[in-house]
């Protein structure tokens, strides 16, 4: 059946046939979201969707509208001192002023070999918008916090997390906030 479920194990029915037990998503999850998830007390649910390869396509797929998926972007510098920025997936980050405003220039996009080595234990493309797990520094775009409900990749192509922006918040109440990102056309 589907769970939803709150730190410390209390559990209860929810009748999406997509929402994972949490002890089945918490198998599958990448053991430092877990853990950190559940050292900061968020209260969350895990939903399975049909494998996608992109935070546009998972949002179409798991019928999520894409400025409610909360997605990472991790950058570094010439130094390679990395910093995550989380988005909406309709959106992209205007990196000319994220790198002014943290006194970095030379900001440029992680490759994918530098992904992998910063997140082995996510899949490839599937980086969760929570850098802290990771010991990233990490920057929130100021639009997600205007969702009643936000979704995160769960380090897997299959999974998203769901939580309230309550939770939300709170999940990144430590990090730095400001409007760091651009609308993309459609």
């Amino acid at each position: 059946g589907a769970f939803a479920c709150r730190p410390g194990g209390a559990c209860e029915r929810r009748p999406p046939a997509a929402w994972r037990s949490f002890k089945e998503a918490a198998m599958s999850m990448p053991s430092r979201l877990s853990n950190y998830l559940l050292r900061r007390g968020i209260r969350y649910e895990v939903m399975s969707h049909t494998h996608s390869h992109s935070s546009a396509e998972t949002a179409r797929i798991a019928h999520v509208p894409p400025h409610q998926l909360a997605k990472s972007v991790v950058l570094e510098d010439d130094d390679g001192g990395c910093v995550m920025a989380v988005v909406p997936a309709d959106a992209r980050v205007n990196v000319g002023l994220l790198g002014r405003m943290l006194g970095r220039d030379s900001l440029h996009l992680s490759d994918e070999q530098r992904l992998c080595e910063l997140f082995p234990d996510c899949d490839r493309g599937a980086v969760p918008a929570v850098g802290m797990a990771w010991g990233m520094d990490t920057i929130v775009d100021d639009a997600l916090e205007q969702n009643a409900e936000l979704f995160i990749e769960a380090g897997d192509h299959d999974m998203l997390i769901r939580m309230s922006q309550q939770q939300f918040r709170e999940l990144m109440r430590d990090v730095q906030h400001a409007g760091i990102c651009r609308a993309t056309a459609h």
